[in-house]
């Protein structure tokens, strides 16, 4: 009705406008030669031309308020999700406040743990993020009772704490904690997870995702194989943490891609006087060594030798090249990696975080692998066994100057 209205104005407008001068022209035709009646009538038709665009102005204006007042815009279908969500979360996301629950599979400080929640927290850094962070510890205290028993502490603390997300790093917190929150209520992001994440559940939960870890054998080795070129036979080392057997039969897996070297044996040790003997035997045998862990050699009293005491050992009783995969262990006084990036790990696990407190679903995003390693060589190390980088194989690594035990 009300379009009506405007569409009669607008024709009654049109019919003044072009039409009324049109007929009083034809009405003075016949008339011709009253000139005082033509005058008047001009007079006439200017002032009710005024009075009509007024009337017109005030009826349009009047409209177009309570039609434009009243009107249903339609909004798309991602409009109409983020409409339903609960006003808090659509409203600004980035004033919320936020609890994140951060289970470490093993302690701080320590640059491996430290590295993912700093990479997690910088894509937080905008946002109002309450943090509560437990340390399983479990590289220091790897016993089985021990695991249960700081599990059982940390999912009481996971209820009590009522979080907005849960951000578990490495395998032992998805082991011992996340697998039990499957399809729960808190959604779940994990990093740096060595196993199939099939193995706790998580390929198929409708709350779980997050960022494996892949290691660089291939590109290790041809770094190791740039400063020493002789290089032709390793051996691999190992504790008995249960994260490297996957490790161990991927590396095996790609054995046809290392050029030029072959693995002579994977070793995998539950003592530190056998690594001891082990180190000793392999000094005239390989050309360098490779360690997976070194984290879980158990001393007389069944204790796990600290990761240091092993790097020093080592470092006094061995005149072998070693390399690693982790970044870490360079610092420490290991020859060279392709690291795998614990920054890059937490990074990705945050972004994927943030979508997740903005309103997307865990299930919506993918479980991915970081791409990116770190080329790093401990000169220190090198000049101690007589091995001088190129200028080239220096251009491509990041350097480490010192042995840091």
């Amino acid at each position: 009705m009300k379009r009506f209205y405007l569409q009669m104005t607008v024709i009654y407008i049109l019919d003044f406008k072009y039409m009324y001068p049109f007929r009083l022209r034809r009405r003075n035709d016949l008339k011709e030669g009253d000139i005082m009646s033509n005058q008047k009538n001009d007079r006439f038709s200017r002032q009710l031309s005024i009075v009509v665009i007024v009337a017109t102005v005030i009826i349009v204006s009047v409209f177009l308020f309570t039609e434009f007042r009243t009107v249903e815009v339609p909004v798309s279908s991602i409009a109409r999700r983020i409409s339903s969500r609960p006003q808090s979360a659509v409203a600004d996301p980035v004033k919320r406040h936020y609890k994140v629950f951060h289970v470490m599979s093993y302690h701080s400080p320590w640059e491996w743990t430290d590295k993912q929640l700093e990479g997690f927290k910088a894509v937080l850094s905008k946002m109002d993020v309450e943090y509560d962070v437990m340390q399983m510890d479990t590289k220091r205290k790897s016993g089985e009772d021990w695991k249960r028993e700081v599990s059982e502490e940390i999912q009481k603390a996971i209820n009590t704490s009522n979080p907005d997300l849960i951000f578990a790093n490495d395998d032992n917190a998805q082991q011992y904690v996340t697998k039990y929150y499957v399809n729960s209520r808190f959604p779940i992001v994990f990093s740096a997870v060595n196993e199939d994440p099939a193995k706790y559940g998580f390929t198929d939960a409708k709350n779980v995702t997050g960022v494996v870890e892949k290691l660089h054998y291939v590109p290790t080795l041809k770094l190791l194989q740039k400063l020493i070129p002789s290089a032709r036979k390793i051996a691999m080392i190992s504790d008995t943490g249960a994260m490297w057997t996957a490790l161990i039969e991927e590396m095996k897996q790609q054995e046809s891609q290392f050029s030029g070297i072959k693995v002579a044996s994977y070793d995998v040790i539950p003592t530190f006087e056998e690594f001891k003997l082990k180190i000793a035997d392999y000094q005239d045998k390989v050309d360098a060594i490779g360690f997976f862990g070194v984290f879980e050699f158990k001393d007389e009293r069944g204790d796990n030798v600290p990761m240091e005491e092993v790097m020093k050992w080592l470092q006094a009783n061995s005149k072998l090249p070693d390399f690693s995969f982790w970044e870490d262990r360079v610092f420490k006084g290991t020859l060279c990696s392709v690291s795998v990036s614990a920054y890059e790990q937490g990074y990705l696990a945050g972004v994927y975080a943030r979508d997740i407190l903005f309103g997307k679903s865990p299930a919506d995003l993918p479980i991915i692998a970081t791409e990116r390693g770190s080329a790093l060589i401990n000169t220190a190390t090198a000049k101690k066994l007589g091995i001088e980088p190129t200028e080239d194989t220096l251009r491509i690594a990041k350097t480490v100057k010192d042995i840091l035990l």
